[in-house]
């Protein structure tokens, strides 16, 4: 990995080869150049809020396209009725597990790869990015053959009837060959953040959705001569664009920006770069699991209200993402400032970043509370014409809409521990939050006051773990300060 490796990256065309070789013969100069203007953003200089604001912006874009990919599909199924849109909600929680394990993965690569840059090491930052791809990869193709191999047992676990497991069975079965394709496009893309460059994730997740919309309608119904495969016509759109996707966001990684190193390297250097980004890759990914897990046991509680009580709780963690979207972003773009700025000894601007993204939290979350209540009944007619099926919707989001604030400051406080190396306090506050506080208060108020005493059991273990994790933060990152003023003193 030395002179060869870095001419070879700075060279971007082949009409360029004769202007830089003096340049690439003496050294990286021009390779560090390039990588400086073209993929990097140095987040240790200039303006906190700025930075954050700029860099969360092209963020939301995408994880509006991302969102949109269950959204877009549960608006359509439930155009095939309630049992349908019932199926669907059973299948979230299997999917946001699935799904949190890729961002799992994610977080160990933006963790290790800002590091890298911080410390201006930007060949270490292309080994670590094509480790994580391809063990990403790896890992998701394992566990979507035995998803596929457990549907049943799973989904019956969930609460599943044998009226809505064919359905379940239509979608899953196609929708778990999507795993490993997610996982090599998104970690791809959390590389380019670790870099500072969110617009280019943000861009590319929104041509995506784009496909996804336009696939959607014409395999479900069987428009311009398609079959028509209705709950399978939704996993396979989604499948189809992820994957078109996925080609197109490895070209041109790898073709034009060049982010990837060897991909036959040593096993013991692979093997080194993957128990580094493991290191918090593994705890991200069980601070992640831990609250589709959560999820999943409440449906299997709900399930016992009956399935227009299941489709409702659906239709309201359909829409709750949407507009968690700024909260998503904030928390994306939260890992890679932390992780250059701690890697570089800036402090002091990571504990001013904590003050503006708390300072966000709480606006945007009472917004949010007013907004929701006043379009709640709107938002939840989209998805369904039952009256049974909005009113648990319109409860839901009302409820919970008091506690975003505070869920908000869960993630991006998670988000920070991650960035810096520190994975285990993110660990910790989500198993706080979903199974210390969150689950036990809710078998206590559902036995108080039904199904409504589970939302209100999950809007309280948001405010109470997003002020601890608010104070934790702050906490670590002054004890490193102080650890660091020890080191320099003597």
């Amino acid at each position: 990995m030395g002179g060869d490796y870095a001419c070879h990256n700075c060279i971007t065309s082949a009409h360029s080869r004769s202007a830089v070789s003096y340049f690439c013969q003496n050294g990286t100069l021009l390779h560090s150049i390039v990588e400086l203007l073209v993929l990097t953003r140095d987040l240790t200089q200039g303006n906190v809020s700025t930075h954050l604001r700029q860099q969360a912006t092209p963020m939301a874009f995408g994880l509006v396209a991302i969102i949109s990919f269950d959204a877009v599909d549960m608006f359509f199924v439930s155009q095939l009725g309630d049992m349908p849109l019932a199926a669907l909600a059973f299948c979230f929680p299997v999917l946001w597990l699935l799904i949190s394990v890729i961002i799992g993965f994610e977080a160990g690569a933006v963790s290790v790869i800002s590091r890298a840059i911080g410390r201006g090491n930007e060949q270490l930052a292309r080994r670590q990015t094509t480790d994580t791809v391809m063990l990403a990869g790896l890992v998701m193709v394992a566990i979507m053959i035995v998803g596929l191999f457990t549907i049943d047992p799973v989904f019956r676990g969930l609460g599943a009837t044998d009226e809505i497991m064919p359905l379940v069975h239509d979608y899953m079965s196609i929708w778990y060959w999507s795993v490993p394709v997610n996982a090599v496009c998104w970690i791809c893309l959390a590389s380019m953040r670790a870099r500072g460059n969110s617009m280019l994730e943000g861009k590319i997740i929104t041509l995506a959705a784009v496909v996804n919309v336009i696939l959607d309608p014409i395999m479900i119904f069987g428009l311009f001569g398609f079959p028509r495969l209705e709950m399978a016509g939704a996993a396979l759109a989604t499948l189809t664009s992820n994957l078109i996707v996925m080609v197109g966001t490895l070209s041109y990684l790898h073709f034009k920006l060049r982010v990837f190193a060897t991909p036959f390297a040593k096993l013991s250097v692979m093997l080194q770069s993957w128990l580094e980004m493991l290191r918090i890759g593994g705890p991200a990914m069980l601070t992640n699991t831990v609250v589709p897990i959560a999820n999943g046991i409440v449906v299997a509680i709900i399930a016992g209200f009956g399935v227009t009580a299941v489709a409702g709780f659906g239709v309201g963690i359909r829409i709750e993402p949407l507009v968690l979207i700024p909260f998503y972003a904030m928390s994306a773009v939260a890992s890679p400032f932390m992780g250059q700025n701690f890697a570089a000894g800036k402090l002091n601007r990571m504990l001013h970043a904590r003050r503006v993204i708390a300072k966000f939290c709480l606006v945007y979350g009472l917004l949010l509370t007013v907004v929701l209540y006043v379009l709640a009944p709107y938002l939840a007619s989209l998805f369904s014409d039952t009256a049974e099926i909005q009113e648990v919707a319109v409860t839901y989001l009302r409820i919970m809409a008091v506690s975003y604030a505070g869920y908000g400051m869960v993630m991006s406080a998670c988000a920070g521990f991650n960035g810096m190396g520190f994975p285990l306090p993110g660990v910790a506050v989500s198993v706080c939050r979903a199974l210390i506080v969150f689950l036990p208060l809710a078998l206590l108020l559902k036995w108080w006051l039904g199904l409504n005493g589970l939302f209100i059991a999950g809007a309280t273990a948001n405010i109470i773990i997003g002020l601890g994790a608010y104070i934790w933060l702050g906490r670590y990152i002054r004890g490193h300060r102080c650890e660091e003023a020890h080191q320099q003193l003597y």
